[in-house]
């Protein structure tokens, strides 16, 4: 265990073997819904997390990934979950709304469950940055799960 100024720290733990991950995906702008999901799953194998202890969950727009997620969060089966879409800038305010809604909705998931949710539900100007970042931010969403989860489970057996 890592210590600063002898005070005891909990160091990051990205080994995702025997973790259950849930990952709720957005089809409003699929092809960049599906370039985060398989960075995620790809990095989360690669972090040990079984394809059989994955399970993906699609809905329709961004607005609909809270529900999914507490759902899935209520459901004491998941360690950590990931929500992956994109809203895509518009020329109308809708933009704002479905971002800082989505984003609400998933904190509120995380708190009211105590169950991390990585967010990685891109908000861009335009479909360009969305697929310029797709690849990395799944892969950061899965390897923030994974953490998160292992976090969790010390913090809830913590070493006297």
């Amino acid at each position: 265990m890592a210590r600063y100024d002898d005070i005891e720290e909990l160091e990051p733990d990205l080994n995702g073997a025997g973790l259950r991950i849930g990952i709720v995906m957005s089809r409003f702008n699929q092809d960049v819904g599906e370039g985060l999901l398989s960075a995620c799953t790809a990095a989360l194998a690669k972090h040990g997390v079984r394809a059989s202890d994955m399970l993906i969950v699609t809905v329709p727009g961004a607005l609909e990934a809270p529900l999914a997620l507490q759902k899935m969060a209520n459901s004491g089966s998941y360690d950590a979950l990931i929500a992956l879409g994109a809203v895509i800038r518009g020329d109308t305010y809708h933009f704002e709304v479905v971002a800082n809604e989505s984003a609400s909705g998933i904190t509120a998931v995380t708190l009211d469950n105590g169950v991390p949710v990585a967010n990685g539900i891109l908000t861009t100007d335009d479909e360009n940055q969305a697929l310029a970042r797709m690849s990395q931010k799944g892969a950061d969403c899965a390897a923030a799960a994974i953490e998160m989860a292992n976090l969790m489970k010390k913090l809830d057996n913590p070493v006297d």
